[in-house]
């Protein structure tokens, strides 16, 4: 017998094991701290061990209590970054999709991974208003933000036989997500060409201002490759005016780039929050945030086909169909980055099929109510400031500090952000809003109720004495 063999017995005494464990600690997660109290030191006393040489069997799995002590908790009072809840009927599904390591490169690879895969993305785009969208699943925002410039960059800049023109320039607001920079750079046109236009007080890009940058860049001999406009900014949730920038997008002959990684899923319950959306040529989305979904699953949608193909089909003899048929030949790797893909449908399809569309409406409901519900408790509290318009479910505060400086009221907040994170109750992530340092709650999580929300206030408050 191969050594690497396990009997169908002992797998299911493993799953077994491992299912009980997860059912347990999530039974027990109201009372587990959000963060775990540790140190870097004890992590490393504790799992950096020797490689094994031998095989300890079912002990291996004895460890996994730790594991799970010495991480950060899913918990309904967890607010920090944007992260969703890791919904336990997806988790299920991750399981059956390992067992059959299905490599979602092309229908013939996995004819129902594929075929799952292109139905959730039908089914996505729908459910946000841009019904006849393709795309494909991807890590997360980040890769799906690479590309959508990637295929901007191949279908507007000016290119010629040494490849892209340098001259060729992108546009994003000052808020936008630290992928597009990334981006920019690892595509070729770089950093110095990527336009930062301001934004106003609501944090939204100013669309005057875009139209006069671009005209300077045209008077100047420069090409406009894309504008990138947020559909949920990372630090407050705003919402760029995307009809409007999609109207100078257009008049400029620019591609227009959703970055929608953390708010356009929000469209299924608030579809008039994002008037324009369906304007865009790619638009980037993240079910591990607002469908809750485990990680990782993010999703690049886009309008042309030929577009993606432009920009990513260059492949192998070896990868070649044998098939004529337009669903037996079709591969995810004639419009993607990527080759080897994780079987990530099978999680939604499994989710969505489980709970229903409307169960995941009404949850993202819940998610902006509980959002407008800790920002009129804020604003109640003398002692405490709303630092920005609560657009979507991120909300920024600080404790005031009168009669500090603004130096000593940004490092007076960050204290209290360590201390709120170390008395484990509450888990609250940070911002910088015009220089200013803010504590930054984002809810996106199906677990949280009322009663976490209104734990926020008074938790911060306890940790300043």
């Amino acid at each position: 017998m191969n050594p690497l063999e396990i009997s169908s017995e002992q797998f299911r005494r493993l799953a077994d094991r491992v299912s009980n464990l997860a059912a347990d600690y999530l039974d027990k997660l109201d009372e587990t701290p959000v963060a775990p109290r540790t140190t870097g030191e004890e992590s490393e006393s504790v799992f950096r061990q020797p490689l094994p040489e031998h095989g300890m069997s079912e002990a291996a799995l004895d460890q996994l209590p730790e594991v799970l002590r010495l991480s950060r908790a899913p918990s309904p009072r967890f607010y920090g970054y944007v992260l969703g809840s890791g919904d336990p009927v997806g988790a299920t599904a991750d399981l059956l999709a390992s067992v059959l390591n299905q490599n979602v490169t092309a229908w013939r690879s996995g004819p129902a991974a594929v075929t799952i895969e292109r139905t959730i993305v039908s089914w996505l785009a729908e459910a946000i208003g841009c019904a006849g969208f393709r795309g494909y699943l991807t890590g997360g925002g980040s890769p799906a933000n690479l590309m959508g410039l990637a295929m901007a960059r191949e279908a507007k800049a000016a290119a010629n036989e040494k490849g892209v023109d340098l001259r060729g320039v992108v546009y994003a607001s000052d808020e936008v997500h630290m992928s597009i920079p990334k981006s920019v750079a690892l595509l070729g046109i770089g950093r110095e060409n990527l336009r930062l236009i301001p934004t106003d007080d609501r944090y939204q890009m100013i669309p005057e201002a875009l139209a006069a940058r671009m005209a300077e860049d045209q008077a100047a001999g420069k090409t406009a490759i894309a504008v990138v406009a947020s559909a949920g900014t990372v630090n407050t949730g705003s919402i760029d005016p995307l009809r409007q920038i999609a109207g100078i997008a257009r008049n400029y002959g620019a591609w227009l780039h959703i970055d929608g990684a953390y708010g356009a899923l929000a469209a299924i319950a608030a579809r008039d929050k994002f008037d324009g959306l369906e304007l865009a040529d790619s638009i980037s989305l993240d079910p591990h945030k607002w469908l809750y979904q485990p990680l990782d699953c993010g999703c690049l949608l886009y309008r042309s086909a030929e577009a993606a193909q432009k920009a990513f089909s260059h492949s192998g003899e070896y990868t070649r169909s044998l098939s004529a048929d337009p669903i037996e030949s079709f591969a995810f790797f004639e419009e993607s980055l990527e080759l080897s893909r994780r079987f990530r449908a099978l999680k939604i399809w499994l989710s969505l099929r489980y709970h229903g569309m409307a169960a995941f409406r009404a949850s993202i409901a819940k998610d902006l109510a509980h959002a407008q519900r800790l920002a009129e408790a804020i604003q109640r509290e003398p002692r405490l400031e709303l630092m920005a318009p609560v657009r979507l479910s991120a909300v920024c505060f600080r404790y005031r500090g009168e009669g500090l400086s603004e130096e000593q009221r940004n490092a007076l907040n960050l204290e209290l952000l360590k201390s709120v994170v170390k008395r484990g109750r509450v888990y609250l992530s940070n911002a910088s809003l015009r220089g200013a340092f803010c504590l930054r709650a984002c809810i996106v999580n199906h677990r949280t109720t009322d009663a976490d929300i209104d734990c926020v206030v008074p938790e911060v408050l306890a940790a300043l004495a």
